[in-house]
């Protein structure tokens, strides 16, 4: 299972230096989502993150900015997926670059062929949004008609339900209030998040 971290939309004292050490913590995947910055923001905060670490980071925003920090990973949210033509995005898969979005009902997820992955949520009653209920029972389960799809749970990970979303047949879980409702413990919370995915990981290598 893979482990993604989402950005908090909103401005963090010590951001760049709180996202490199994530990487540093063993982060792979991260996704920058701000919807107020303009590009020029967006590029401010990407020049402070370390370039090495800039192939790991998927925009949602601002996409124009990207070939500038070497970036290949673009996220299409929802409502920008559905106003964006498909010849676009066939032109990106054919640059190279990895194009994920997001949906929240199941009718539409094998229309997401042009999608490397799709975050679906959520999944459990969202941590950075109290009124952002779960879609999906607790006994939720992805049939195998989705598995070549990469699915990505969103909305309320924690520690204590990453057991379930392997339960459900998720590929991976994606956090963001979880790793950002306390920025001083984001990196701590983050190790925990990952020693847990792996430890998951490792039982089910073992069935």
């Amino acid at each position: 299972m893979q482990l993604i971290v989402i950005s908090n939309p909103e401005a963090i004292p010590n951001e760049a230096g709180i996202i490199n050490q994530l990487f540093e913590a063993g982060l792979s995947r991260f996704h920058l989502r701000k919807p107020g910055y303009n590009a020029q923001q967006i590029a401010a905060l990407l020049k402070e993150i370390d370039e090495h670490y800039h192939h790991c980071i998927a925009l949602h925003q601002h996409h124009a900015v990207a070939p500038y920090f070497g970036i290949q990973r673009l996220h299409y949210p929802e409502q920008q997926r559905l106003s964006t033509h498909e010849a676009k995005l066939h032109l990106q898969n054919q640059k190279g670059y990895i194009l994920s979005t997001s949906a929240h009902d199941l009718d539409v997820l094998q229309t997401l062929t042009l999608f490397n992955y799709t975050f679906l949520g959520p999944v459990f009653n969202s941590i950075s949004k109290p009124a952002y209920k779960a879609k999906f029972s607790e006994k939720f389960y992805l049939d195998k008609q989705y598995n070549s799809l990469n699915i990505i749970a969103l909305g309320g990970m924690e520690l204590s339900n990453l057991n379930k979303v392997e339960a459900m047949n998720f590929d991976g879980a994606a956090v963001l209030g979880t790793i950002w409702n306390k920025p001083d413990m984001a990196v701590t919370n983050f190790k925990y998040l990952l020693q847990q995915l792996q430890l998951i990981t490792e039982n089910h290598d073992d069935r």
